[in-house]
């Protein structure tokens, strides 16, 4: 068996417990559900409780497992959910985990903003581009009645200055969000979410390429692909130039890392 130690269960000071995570080759991830994820979110939002929820796919998992500052990062998260078939796989094979879905970014933000809707919680949208917040704000609108976009901003393709940052932050303490959600890519979201932790007074989810999926700036995959863990070569398929190098190189060291452990007599 792989060391499938975990860390003890981490409770909020008003009482919520986020799940014990499971070790995927030093990134530690949740085996959680769509449900459990949503309930856990609304949960820390009604609390206005500071917290960090990231979606994780295969090319996080293993971009952080050689990078130790982000790894580090990324472990100090309440929620790090098996975004796509392959991680889910990884958790079961390996831990046993039982999971019988992923918790995919796009998914679980459009669940989210539903249960935002009826519980009067208010989201903010940070990343992308204006023409796709534009697009998402009106899909959502359409999609969760009575959801609350409290703001939404496309931050520049730089780092913020001091004063900037400063800036953002107030308007998204002011905007009394409850839930941000970041779609700027991993890692920059990652390194975003860590480094504003505890000043937004919200719960922070990274959801990836989710912005551009719900604005239909980019098509999913068919659920047919999805279910079978081949979301990725869909992907591929549309945006070659982009993702070749990076499926060539992730993928293939996360069959390897998953190959070896089990290779090594860990289930």
């Amino acid at each position: 068996m792989i060391d499938t130690e975990t860390e003890p269960k981490r409770h909020s000071p008003l009482g919520i417990a986020w799940p014990d995570k499971l070790d995927l080759f030093g990134v530690r991830v949740s085996p959680t559900t769509y449900t459990e994820a949503a309930d856990l979110i609304l949960r820390a939002a009604q609390a206005r409780q500071s917290a960090i929820v990231a979606c994780q796919a295969v090319h996080a998992v293993i971009t952080a497992s050689g990078d130790p500052t982000l790894r580090e990062r990324m472990n100090s998260f309440d929620l790090v959910t098996p975004d796509g078939q392959p991680v889910r796989w990884a958790l079961n094979w390996l831990h046993g985990a039982g999971l019988r879905d992923p918790v995919v970014g796009s998914e679980l933000m459009l669940r989210v903003c539903h249960e935002a809707a009826r519980q009067d919680v208010s989201v903010y949208l940070y990343g992308g581009t204006d023409e796709v917040l534009s697009q998402l704000e009106r899909r959502l609108a359409a999609a969760c009645p009575g959801l609350h976009i409290a703001g939404a901003e496309a931050p520049p393709f730089r780092p913020l200055s001091a004063e900037e940052d400063a800036a953002m932050v107030e308007r998204v303490k002011r905007s009394g969000a409850g839930i941000v959600f970041i779609g700027l890519g991993c890692p920059k979201q990652d390194h975003f979410a860590y480094e504003h932790r505890d000043r937004f007074g919200a719960v922070q989810i990274c959801v990836g390429a989710a912005f551009d999926f719900h604005a239909g700036a980019k098509p999913r995959a068919p659920a047919w692909m999805r279910r079978r863990g081949l979301e990725w070569l869909f992907r591929l398929a549309c945006e070659p130039r982009r993702l070749a190098r990076r499926y060539a190189t992730t993928n293939s060291i996360f069959v390897w890392k998953l190959f070896a452990a089990m290779l090594a007599g860990k289930r």
